[in-house]
């Protein structure tokens, strides 16, 4: 598989270059050659390999499903069970520099109280996870199968935490697992109200400018994917230089990556961490399959309000934002509500480990006084 991927890396036919001195048509034309040299002749092709299996992998088929996650139990038996969920174009992999300290906090400033036990799955058609063969396996059916697989791992009460489609699938759990008991996102989904409309708050005025860029400038992608994911595929199942592109862009524009008035997402994450995402991707196959995910659900969003105890880490280059007002106006037991954050973007954990396990941590504790991990 990787004398294939490096022969047509060689191939590659490129376009003409981008008639702009910026990052505003997408990936610029020297970056691409510039990484995909780096693919083709220092990258580790073993490290993906190597970095899952520091941790037990395992799978599990459930509604005909063969699901692949991650097990990890802290070595503090009181710990607390955490259901971890990725999005696009996310996978396990963006969680990886936070197991060891949230399963053994006692190592990086915590204590044994911080500990969870961490079960880290593959959303269907993602990575090791099968792909779905027939249509129906959207957001709300992924929550009952993720309540499902903490059932047979035999954890009657847990809690659940997300980013991107990871908080869809967590509030989903929210609203309809009766064992998931509260939850943690770094994407909150709240639609502005008239309040936010006619704000003149910092806040409530970023919320609306963040929904506009989006809708405006950042948006192009869920719209293929979320109605023609299989003609895209053709081309990204085909080329990894295609299928780098189309991740790498997104790390440029969804990370907190601008430095003196220019992007470049090395600015936010060593190019090697970008390739393990775009290498898992390349090596599963999983183009056409994880980009179903919003031919299911993307045109469909949820709003039902959140009753069950809820956090939010909202780092500041986020997709979407909100002021903690409006998010209390669907999550009716906000807990916990971090804006604070100096940086940051769209993959909290990749970007900013050590913010995402202490927001984690205090979120935790705030559970732990008021009895919700119960």
């Amino acid at each position: 598989m990787i004398e294939d991927v490096l022969r047509r890396l060689e191939q590659t036919r490129y376009p003409d270059a981008e008639t702009v001195e910026d990052w505003k048509q997408g990936l610029p034309l020297s970056y691409q050659q510039e990484l995909i040299r780096h693919w083709r002749h220092d990258y580790d092709w073993q490290r993906v390999p190597q970095r899952l299996n520091q941790y037990q992998n395992f799978m599990a088929q459930i509604d005909g499903i063969n699901i692949h996650f991650l097990h990890i139990r802290s070595p503090h038996s009181a710990a607390t069970p955490l259901l971890m969920t990725h999005g696009w174009p996310g996978s396990v992999l963006e969680f990886l520099d936070v197991i060891d300290p949230l399963t053994d906090p006692t190592k990086s400033g915590g204590t044994p109280g911080d500990a969870f036990h961490l079960i880290i799955p593959s959303l269907p058609g993602f990575g090791f996870s099968d792909a779905p063969t027939n249509p129906g396996v959207g957001v709300e059916k992924i929550a009952s199968i993720w309540d499902e697989l903490m059932h047979r791992l035999g954890y009657s009460n847990y809690l659940a935490q997300g980013g991107d489609w990871g908080s869809l699938v967590t509030q989903s759990l929210l609203t309809t697992a009766t064992h998931c008991k509260a939850g943690h996102i770094n994407l909150p989904i709240v639609l502005p109200d008239e309040l936010t409309l006619a704000s003149n708050e910092p806040a409530e005025q970023a919320t609306i400018a963040a929904a506009m860029h989006y809708q405006d400038h950042e948006s192009g992608y869920s719209r293929q994917q979320s109605t023609r994911p299989q003609t895209l595929a053709y081309s990204l199942a085909d080329s990894p230089s295609g299928q780098m592109a189309w991740i790498i862009e997104k790390f440029a524009q969804w990370t907190d990556c601008e430095r003196n008035g220019e992007r470049h997402p090395e600015n936010a994450l060593h190019r090697d961490v970008m390739l393990d995402v775009v290498t898992h991707y390349w090596m599963t196959n999983t183009a056409a399959s994880s980009a179903r995910l919003y031919w299911e659900s993307f045109n469909n969003p949820e709003y039902t309000p959140v009753d069950l105890p809820l956090g939010i880490s909202l780092f500041p280059k986020e997709l979407f934002l909100c002021s903690e007002r409006l998010a209390r106006t669907r999550y009716r037991d906000l807990m916990f509500f971090n804006n604070t954050h100096e940086h940051g973007g769209h993959f909290a954990a990749l970007e900013q480990p050590d913010a995402f396990v202490a927001d984690l941590r205090k979120w935790h504790a705030i559970l732990d006084v008021k009895g919700s991990t119960e």
